[in-house]
């Protein structure tokens, strides 16, 4: 079953309910009326004959009347009744009941001796019995004789209520409101399927866009319209399809990247494999250059992992950093990389908010780089500085520099520029781990060169949660600015 039947379906059951509970209550209300008002019609015939019989006056003549028998009668003969309504007249004479009827009811209770010899012999004032036409709702009051003239026979005036009858025009309305409530129930069922429909549209299209997507397809999204839950729920299926292209296209980028780099190492390694022969020596030297390209090939698969890895939310982990000690550690640790003349120029003042490990692992991999484009004995200048709620690291080298037009392109995965010295460059992912690392920071990465002349590298990274500010271009390495700036060399 579909979820906008099941919406329809439950709408129509409320909507049941609540009609039912309506009919069931306007129905009680309706027949509790009829009920009062046929009591009430029932005491005021008896009030009626019991002022009549405590005169016994025959309004036409004057007269007095003695006889009970002629009190009911003459009552009668001013007595008007209602439709359904019936007034009788009854006298026991010889063990024989005698009635006279005014109105003209749906049944003949004179006919119906029983009946009349029941009501009669009732000791209550008041009863209801089954007839033919229905229910008879009656009452009776007994005409007694005067004290003076105690041997005249008794009777009884009887007024009564078919109540079918008189029930019948709320039993009308009723049915006229279960007419209208189903009338009611058919329109909402037809409304709640449109409007479901109309409701549940988005979810149908994402249920049509997840069944069509597929790893080789990932660019399809969901229009968005409104503002409404569904529109939410369009709005995070896309994000999350973002999320999985970006997670599928990295996959592939690894895919590739690793097939393309590590066929080379393969091939070499394969070929003087193949073409070795039996001498020691030249043993020795197949499996040195084996060696060095199995290395070249574990370094290359640690890059390309993480920069796998650059894309989880977790790559960086962030906190409290005192960066002069940051500084002074990273300046300690390259110094190890090569034989050049490190200076540390610059040491930025304060407590920032980064990870020590990455933005360690970052200018290291710049001072590298540094190092592959210099020669021994050169100088490498490195720094740190804060300013305006921003802190960088750079690195500035005395090397060939890079061509403006490279500037992009040489953080590009396996990208080397053409400056780059064969005997020395790497598989071209260095610096793009370095961009890795400013993006998860949500930082950036610069680079000031003039060919010829040299380079400067850098990261320019937020020192907290505010990332709406960077150091302008012109001012860029921040020489100068909060914090110290020493001069250290290493011959």
């Amino acid at each position: 079953m579909t979820a906008r039947t099941r919406i329809m379906l439950w709408l129509l059951a409320v909507m049941c309910v609540v009609f039912a509970g309506v009919v069931l209550l306007v129905r009680g209300f309706l027949l509790a009326d009829v009920d009062r008002r046929i009591n009430a019609g029932l005491e005021q015939e008896v009030g009626e004959f019991r002022d009549f019989a405590a005169e016994a006056t025959d309004p036409r003549t004057g007269r007095r009347l003695v006889d009970p028998y002629e009190v009911v009668q003459t009552h009668l003969r001013s007595q008007y009744p209602e439709q359904f309504e019936i007034h009788l007249g009854l006298v026991r004479r010889q063990d024989r009941l005698h009635s006279v009827r005014q109105g003209d009811p749906p049944y003949d209770v004179r006919q119906d001796t029983a009946l009349l010899r029941r009501i009669a012999d009732d000791p209550a004032p008041t009863g209801q019995f089954v007839t033919p036409a229905g229910p008879l709702r009656w009452a009776k009051v007994r005409a007694l004789p005067p004290a003076d003239q105690p041997g005249l026979t008794p009777a009884w005036f009887v007024t009564g209520f078919f109540v079918d009858g008189v029930r019948a025009p709320a039993e009308s309305a009723v049915r006229l409101l279960l007419i209208v409530s189903l009338f009611g129930l058919v329109l909402a069922a037809a409304v709640a399927w449109v409007v479901a429909g109309e409701i549940l549209a988005p979810v149908r299209a994402v249920r049509q866009a997840a069944a069509e997507i597929s790893e080789q397809d990932l660019t399809r999204r969901i229009p968005v319209r409104g503002r409404d839950d569904i529109a939410a729920l369009a709005e995070q299926f896309n994000a999350m399809l973002d999320r999985l292209e970006e997670a599928f296209n990295a996959q592939r980028r690894f895919v590739d990247d690793a097939g393309h780099e590590l066929r080379t190492p393969i091939t070499i390694v394969r070929g003087h494999l193949e073409v070795m022969g039996d001498d020691p020596q030249e043993r020795a030297e197949v499996v040195r250059l084996c060696t060095d390209e199995l290395d070249r090939m574990h370094r290359i698969v640690e890059d390309l992992l993480l920069l796998a890895k650059a894309e989880r939310p977790d790559f960086v982990r962030r906190g409290p950093v005192y960066l002069p000690e940051l500084t002074s550690d990273i300046d300690a640790k390259v110094r190890a990389l090569g034989d050049r003349r490190w200076v540390l120029e610059a040491i930025g003042e304060g407590e920032v908010w980064l990870d020590e490990q990455r933005v360690t692992q970052a200018v290291i991999q710049l001072a590298q780089n540094a190092v592959q484009h210099t020669g021994p004995g050169d100088e490498i200048r490195l720094g740190s500085a804060r300013r305006e709620g921003r802190v960088s690291f750079w690195v500035t080298d005395t090397g060939p520099g890079v061509q403006p037009d490279e500037v992009e392109k040489i953080f590009a995965r396996f990208a080397r520029g053409s400056a780059a010295r064969g005997d020395r460059g790497g598989a071209g992912l260095g610096l793009a781990i370095v961009r890795a690392i400013a993006d998860a920071h949500r930082g950036s990465v610069r680079v000031v060169s003039t060919p010829g002349q040299g380079a400067t590298f850098g990261l320019d990274l937020p020192e907290g949660e505010d990332v709406s500010r960077t150091i302008p271009m012109t001012t860029w390495p921040p020489v100068g600015s909060e914090g110290s700036a020493p001069t250290e060399e290493t011959p």
